[in-house]
């Protein structure tokens, strides 16, 4: 009896430790931004080897901020079926940030923008906030964000 116990447990403890739940996660996640893609063919997003999807609305005539400068910007935050989550364009002031202190995916589309630019960043959860999410974001959830970049100001040198 203690020999069929002890062999249970390590089937079940194997079973248990095989399952990985984060995978079906990412499945559903990459199922998501595929089908958001699909409906949203007319968009020409550029996928990027970070995975961030990028696409540029109007090109900015400014100067394009380096890691460290200040950007400030007006944005919307939504999830892929067009609910937002946070917005500065109807009201309040614009979001400033030092380039380089924000999600990844944010960071890394203000990067390829210049000032008086406007673009569509489709980020992946990896690029955002990931597998925990941060309220009211859920994990593995990808999103979308609406950017115009009104000016930059260069990182003072020390």
């Amino acid at each position: 009896m203690q020999t069929f116990l002890a062999l249970f447990t390590v089937v079940i403890t194997i079973t248990l430790a095989s399952c990985n739940p984060s995978k079906s996660y990412e499945k559903e996640e990459q199922n998501k931004i595929q089908d958001y893609l699909a409906k949203n063919s007319s968009l020409n997003f550029e996928l990027k080897p970070s995975g961030l999807y990028y696409l540029e609305v109007v090109k900015g005539t400014g100067v394009s901020p380096v890691t460290g400068d200040s950007a400030f910007v007006r944005y919307t935050g939504m999830f892929l079926n067009g609910t937002i989550f946070n917005s500065n364009v109807t009201m309040g002031p614009l979001y400033g940030f030092v380039v380089g202190d924000n999600i990844a995916g944010f960071d890394e589309g203000i990067l390829l923008m210049a000032a008086g630019g406007k673009a569509t960043l489709l980020i992946p959860s990896k690029l955002g906030y990931g597998t925990t999410g941060r309220y009211p974001i859920d994990g593995y959830t990808p999103l979308l964000f609406d950017i115009e970049l009104v000016r930059v100001k260069a990182a003072s040198v020390k």
